[in-house]
């Protein structure tokens, strides 16, 4: 039996292109489909150019590939369903469909895996927004869809009811009871259906919605990073997960409260290429092909921060003057404002002194 396997990814952006450059050093063969033909992943394989609800190039994707896995959550699951044979998906489908719908998400988090979440309820219309405590703060968030704070509301005061009602009526929603945490964290998680093994605790800073900077590890206590990385392990096992996964979550000051999932590699779990001996990307494709799994060490202290459109240039100017920093661009050939083109990872036990790129255009 041949130990190099086709590895086929659906969606060719850059964790595409990450998951690519890992499974290529393994010795590994990848194809990518894509609708752009010049995707970041175009770089390191062989590209199928279709949409990614095209179930006749998901089969031809299926048909060449000895394995399947997904770059991103916003795939039809359906369509997966009819073209893999058995064992080929090994992240299968249910992950897919509770981390489309943050309703089946929370349902599962709460009610399967057991972990604590905001309170939350269900919101079908703006009758279900009636009647709201207002000295609280609350967010809407469409079931389906949203991200980098797309499809979100905030409800701070009457002033905001209009536009949340406008967005209750307009999709199924779920409203959540804004958390008054002190730190945003994100756990990164892998499994090969039997065994998990897991990164460090990681502190996100947004700006925009979009993440900008993760320092590794996070400045919480060990009490509550070991309770952080418990929760990912629990959630990891419930899900009996094959590949990557992150949980988003808050820290409070002696809770964690789990936020949500994305069922992948995360944008914050990039700082593992070069700050950990195995990379989030190395144990996403050994978890989707049943390999042992390593545990994971943090080589020192690091943090990475986002290159967008508008910080192309400031990029390359930071790395001329700190050749020791690592900058990874995507290859992506327009820079568009908050576009993800890149990223920086330094190694820093005073991330303070790590500065995130300002807020200008340079193009």
């Amino acid at each position: 039996m041949n130990s190099f396997k086709t590895i086929g990814i659906i969606g060719g952006g850059q964790l595409g292109q990450m998951m690519a450059i890992a499974a290529i050093y393994m010795g590994h063969k990848v194809i990518t489909l894509d609708p752009a033909s010049d995707c970041p992943a175009s770089r390191v394989s062989e590209v199928i150019v279709a949409p990614y609800d095209d179930v006749e190039a998901l089969g031809t994707l299926a048909a060449r590939c000895d394995v399947l896995t997904y770059e991103f959550e916003n795939v039809d699951a359906d369509g997966l369903d009819a073209v893999v044979s058995a064992g080929q998906l090994p992240q299968g489908t249910d992950l897919l469909r509770i981390s489309q719908n943050r309703i089946f998400e929370k349902d599962f988090l709460a009610n399967k895996a057991g972990v604590t979440v905001a309170p939350y309820k269900v919101v079908t219309s703006s009758l279900d927004l009636e009647g709201l405590d207002l000295t609280k703060t609350y967010v809407l968030k469409t079931a389906t869809g949203g991200y980098d704070g797309h499809g979100q509301k905030v409800i701070r005061s009457a002033e905001d009811l209009p536009e949340a009602q406008q967005l209750a009526n307009s999709a199924q929603c779920v409203l959540e009871e804004f958390v008054n945490f002190d730190l945003e964290i994100s756990v990164i998680v892998s499994g090969n259906g039997q065994d998990v093994t897991v990164f460090p605790v990681q502190e996100n800073i947004h700006r925009n919605n979009i993440l900008s900077k993760t320092i590794v590890p996070a400045r919480i206590s060990d009490q509550l990073a070991d309770k952080a990385k418990e929760m990912a392990v629990q959630i990891a096992k419930k899900l009996q997960l094959s590949g990557t996964l992150c949980v988003e979550m808050f820290a409070t000051a002696d809770d964690i409260i789990v936020n949500e999932i994305a069922p992948r590699p995360h944008n914050s779990g990039h700082y593992s290429i070069e700050a950990c001996d195995f990379s989030q990307f190395d144990t996403h494709i050994l978890g989707v092909l049943g390999a042992p799994l390593p545990p994971i060490k943090l080589h020192a202290p690091a943090v990475m921060f986002n290159v967008l459109g508008q910080h192309v240039q400031q990029a390359i100017d930071h790395v001329a003057q700190n050749p020791s920093a690592h900058l990874h661009m995507y290859g992506k050939l327009e820079a568009k404002h908050n576009r993800k083109m890149g990223h920086v990872t330094v190694f820093s036990d005073v991330p303070d002194e790590v500065e995130e790129f300002e807020e200008r255009m340079d193009f």
